[in-house]
């Protein structure tokens, strides 16, 4: 009877084991679903790489599957950006004045 159990309790842990492997590889892609990210899909296929790699690549799926915020997208919100814009039009104006002195210098 010890022996039927024993055999029992291998299948079992050998088959919880298993599965609890493949539930662990699907978190970044249930967090990315969760967060309508827009490459989940990939997350997923990766995910599944990742069961052949070891788990190698596991922490980066995570952090990209995080990375994304549904209000926000990227990280950054919107008023961040307005201001990266309008920062970045700065530096444009003056690059293009830098220009117009160096052509006056030269010329």
């Amino acid at each position: 009877m010890l022996d039927y159990f024993a055999l029992f309790l291998v299948f079992f842990v050998f088959i919880t084991i298993f599965y609890g492997i493949i539930v662990i590889h699907d978190i970044p892609y249930e967090i990315a679903h969760k967060r309508n990210h827009p490459h989940q899909d990939a997350i997923h296929v990766a995910g599944w790489v990742s069961l052949f790699t070891l788990h190698a690549i596991w922490p980066f799926l995570w952090i990209w599957a995080t990375l994304y915020k549904p209000g926000t997208g990227w990280g950054f919100s919107q008023q961040q950006k307005l201001q990266f814009d309008s920062e970045l039009e700065q530096m444009r104006l003056e690059i293009v004045e830098l220009k117009k002195q160096i052509n006056k210098v030269e010329g």
